[in-house]
């Protein structure tokens, strides 16, 4: 597999109001993702819900993704867990059903030490039977930092292709492109990030792209912006930046995915409420998310 490049959507599960999955929304999301001009696709990641889905569902959502996306994009299914042989177990169901890569989140809670983490990569990489896998760093989420000269180690691992950034530090960002991307021999690595706001800063520094929440409501203006920053057209991608940064930063005014599936559904887009035990947005959230959207839609 080549580098993975551009905005990729950190999809939402579209709910009912009764808490059951929306499949035919999950069908909808898909192709105005694609139709929006979007580089990939990852269901089942944090943004997804996954801690509070079943099996069953896991499957079916995965099952539907690969007959909707039909190869157009990639797809990029999250696997982890905080237990190594279900990550395993998730990451070889996503090869036998298609996927094109897996997501795999550091082992939250456990707060494994660095043996720990590479032993658990190396399993899930070997269950995954030559499946790219991308990591997943995001300590806010799982207690436990990816140091960049750790991700070096977990980047000779064979079928580990790339990260999903999300420490916020754009130092370790700068380290993890020097170290990874640029001294790994052999086969691409591709560094995405996991934050909206750092994008921008990310693709300057010799970045790839990013794993976006926003995209859910915003393909076009996303694909755009890493386009136009791949491409050396800064001025472009810092205009669309500006552009996207207050609803950027009003996405996360409360715990994703909670503002974004709102603010789809004020769009008329599936999203519904998010599963306990994430409740709903806060009034006194809903005016700042509101005006944040309503300028970008504007």
């Amino acid at each position: 597999m080549n580098v993975l490049q551009g905005a990729f959507t950190a999809l939402v599960t579209p709910m009912k109001e009764d808490g059951a999955v929306d499949y035919e929304g999950f069908r909808r999301l898909i192709n105005f993702q694609i139709e929006g001009g979007i580089d990939g696709l990852v269901p089942l990641g944090t943004t997804g819900e996954s801690p509070t889905l079943e099996e069953d569902e896991e499957e079916k959502l995965i099952r539907i993704a690969v007959e909707e996306v039909k190869g157009r994009v990639p797809l990029i299914i999250g696997t982890g867990s905080n237990a190594t042989k279900s990550a395993m177990q998730y990451t070889k169901r996503a090869h036998a059903l298609g996927a094109d890569a897996a997501l795999v989140v550091t082992p939250y809670y456990n707060k494994p030490n660095d043996q720990g983490l590479i032993r658990h990569f190396e399993a899930v990489a070997e269950a995954g039977a030559g499946l790219p896998i991308i990591i997943y760093n995001i300590a806010s989420r799982t207690g436990r930092n990816i140091s960049a000269g750790l991700m070096e180690w977990l980047a000779q691992i064979p079928s580990v292709v790339g990260v999903k950034e999300s420490s916020g530090d754009i130092n370790q960002i700068g380290d993890i492109i020097r170290g990874c991307k640029m001294n790994v021999q052999g086969k691409p690595f591709t560094v995405l990030s996991g934050d909206d706001a750092v994008t921008l800063p990310l693709l300057a520094l010799g970045g790839d792209g990013v794993i976006s929440v926003i995209a859910n409501l915003f393909p076009h203006k996303v694909a755009a912006m890493v386009k136009a920053g791949l491409t050396g057209n800064v001025e472009e991608a810092r205009r669309l930046h500006y552009e996207l940064l207050p609803f950027t930063k009003a996405a996360f005014i409360e715990t994703n995915p909670i503002p974004i599936k709102a603010a789809m559904t004020w769009a008329g887009l599936p999203g519904g409420p998010a599963r306990l035990p994430l409740g709903p947005l806060a009034l006194s959230s809903e005016g700042v998310l509101r005006a944040c959207f309503d300028e970008v839609k504007g």
